[in-house]
Parts: structure tokens; sequence; C-alpha cells
């Protein structure tokens, strides 16, 4: 029978020891559906699948809306199916209707916390502090619980970008990126995605001698490829503020060059530093002023 197996039967009898108390613990859903409901028998299978995918991470509940009016009055339901996420006894969110999978899974990763979440603010905290290697060995050990969690693979990433390990976080990334996890669990955080790959393409030419960089990066006439060179050895460091102009003076110099190197690699610089950036609207306007003297 539809809406039948691992959900837990709810009403009067044990609505506030399963539901309400049971929420202080972990986060319970309450499917609030009825027989007759052709939708209802269309969602509960697929909350059924995604609650043993979960494993314990949730309870889910079912409350037949027919047998039990009160509750699903005091609730406000009114259509149905209707799903409710209670939290220490409250509803902290809820949907109305038949959601596809995928939108059934956003949903509950805004309600079911990862099992890696406290892992990964401690992480977070060790990096903020400088601790980069502290910070990278709790990631992996947030990951160990939670392999697919985007918060933890891309604060991997930052740790090992501040430890120089560009090559790993490349591949880090590209776990992120990949389609095995993105048809279940899509990037949400694009903007830190985007600016994570362009703080590894920078940081590629790390180790470089800056001094003799610089030196042959001031001669006269200008040589993009030494500026170019210089440019990627400030960036490879988080010099962005250096960077950028000579960058900006390839531009000037030979738009041909390397492709168009000096305009391409100010791109990624914006995209590393984020389109707030006052560095970035800086130079988008002195970028813009070049290109179209």
């Amino acid at each position: 029978m539809a809406n039948e197996g691992i959900a837990v039967d709810v009403g009067r009898h044990n609505f506030d020891e399963v539901v309400l108390r049971g929420s202080a613990t972990r986060p319970v859903l309450v499917d609030f559906w009825a027989p007759w409901c052709a939708p209802c028998r269309a969602l509960a299978p697929v909350l059924e699948k995604l609650a043993a995918e979960f494993a314990g991470r949730f309870t889910l509940t079912k409350l037949n809306t027919d047998a039990e009016p009160e509750l699903a009055g005091q609730y406000g339901i009114r259509g149905i199916p209707d799903v409710k996420a209670f939290v220490g006894g409250k509803v902290v969110d809820g949907f109305t209707g038949a959601l596809p999978e995928r939108a059934l899974r956003d949903f509950l990763e805004r309600v079911v916390p990862s099992p890696a979440a406290p892992l990964a603010a401690t992480a977070a905290a060790r990096l903020a502090a400088g601790d980069a290697a502290g910070a990278l060995a709790t990631f992996d050990e947030a990951l160990a619980l939670d392999p697919d969690d985007e918060a933890v693979l891309l604060g991997r990433v930052e740790a090992l970008l501040a430890l120089g390990r560009h090559e790993i976080a490349a591949a880090t990334l590209a776990d992120v990126e990949d389609p095995r996890r993105t048809r279940l669990r899509p990037v949400k955080d694009e903007r830190r995605l985007a600016a994570l790959k362009a703080r590894v393409v920078l940081g590629a030419a790390g180790g470089a001698d800056l001094a003799a960089l610089a030196a042959a990066a001031a001669r006269q006439p200008v040589d993009c490829a030494a500026k170019l060179a210089y440019a990627d050895a400030l960036a490879a460091a988080g010099d962005y503020a250096r960077a950028l102009p000579e960058l900006l003076a390839i531009v000037a110099t030979d738009r041909q060059f390397d492709d168009d190197i000096g305009r391409r690699r100010m791109l990624t610089i914006f995209d590393a530093l984020g389109g707030d950036d006052e560095l970035v609207r800086r130079y988008r306007r002195e970028l813009a002023g070049v290109i179209n003297r």
C-alpha cells in the first residue's frame, strides 16, 4: 500500500513524542497525506527512498489528514501532500505538492544538517587562524563523513591553496564538478567555486624569484613576456594589487600578445577576488578605458 514503509505513522496518540520531542535530537519530516490523494502516493516512495539514503539523519513520519483533521487544521494544512520539517518542536520549513527528487534533495539539505558540519566549522576556524595544515586534516576528517559535502570540498581547496598544493586543489575542484556528484547535489555556491578555480590557475606560477622578475618587467620598451611572468608570480602569491597594473600594461601595449593574455588573466583575477571587490571595480574601469580608447 502507498505511503507505507520506513515512514512512522503519527497522530494524536504519538505526535508529541515522535514529532515535537523527537525533533529535539534530529529533524522530523511530517508528510500530511490521505489515501485518496494521487500526488501523495507519488511523493511517498521518493521521500522514503531519500530517508533510507540519509540513513537516520532525519525521521520521516506520515499523518493521515482524513483520520487526524484536528492536527491537520492545527498546522494549517489546506492542500495535500504537505510536508513540514520540525526542528526543536517547531516547524522550520515545508512545501506543498509532489516535488521532483532534485527539489526534495535541495529541501532536505536546507533542513537536515550534514554529519560533517561540526568538523567543517572547526576546520574553517583553523584556516582563518592561519593553521592551514590543521584545517586540511580536519576537512579530510569531515570528508570521510560526507564525501559530497560542497562546503567541505571547497574548504579543503582553500586549505590546499594556502599550503601551495595547487595540483591537489585542482583535483578536488574536479570532484566538486563531477557529474556523478552534481546530478544529485548541484553546485550551489557557484561564485565561490569560480573564485577558487581562478586561484588555482593563478597559483600555478608560485615559487618564482620576484626580484628578478620585477627587474625584467620594469625594462623599457615594454617586454610583455617579462611583465606576464612577473604578474603571474605576483598573482600566485596573492598580490593581485600589484599584478593587475602589470597585466593592464600588457593590454595597453599589445592586445594580440599571447592571444590577449593580459586581458584574460585580469578577468581570472576578477573571478578570484569576486565582483564586489574595490580592486575589481577599479581595474574593470581601467581595462575598459584602455580597450575603448
